[in-house]
């Protein structure tokens, strides 16, 4: 069981910090970049990138990580005495809650609704205003979490790894 877990925190750890890097960067620049140029243009671009990342190495870290905050969280409270057990409590529901839940509650309904629009129309201006705003937000959401949970999974390998 100890391999077992060690492998789930070092997949949280890399994972977490893999989309915590991802996250961070579109918060960052890349959206203000995309809202600095012209609108349709801003919103092919992003549902390109909406495209292309459901076919990337992205969905099978995005999964693997989630399944492992998953993992992470029960074995914490099913062991709650051993060391590291709270951190990966915490690390686990934070980024299932602050990744996992963030994404398909807020982010990909923003997806949908900013692929639906024609680019070119009336419509197109206030909803990609919108989408700037509240997706943004919501990414920093997502980067906050992966970040937290990133520290936290090592965290519980430090606790488990030292002595006594």
């Amino acid at each position: 069981m100890d391999t077992v877990i060690c492998v789930l925190l070092w997949i949280g750890a890399i994972g977490c910090g893999l989309l915590g890097g991802l996250f961070f960067a579109f918060s960052v620049f890349i959206m203000s970049a995309l809202g600095s140029i012209a609108p349709d243009a801003g919103i092919a671009a992003m549902n390109a990138i909406n495209r292309v990342i459901l076919r990337s190495l992205f969905m099978p870290v995005f999964w693997l990580t989630t399944f492992a905050g998953l993992a992470l969280a029960g074995i914490g409270i099913v062991h709650a005495s051993a060391p590291g057990a709270l951190a990966m409590l915490v690390g686990g529901v934070v980024h299932v809650l602050g990744m996992f839940v963030c994404t398909v509650a807020f982010n990909v309904p923003l997806n949908n609704a900013l692929a639906a629009v024609d680019q070119g129309g009336e419509a197109a201006l206030p909803v990609w205003q919108r989408y700037l705003r509240d997706w943004t937000r919501g990414n920093h959401v997502r980067a906050l979490a992966c970040m937290l949970a990133s520290a936290l999974f090592v965290l519980a390998l430090l606790q488990r790894a030292a002595p006594g």
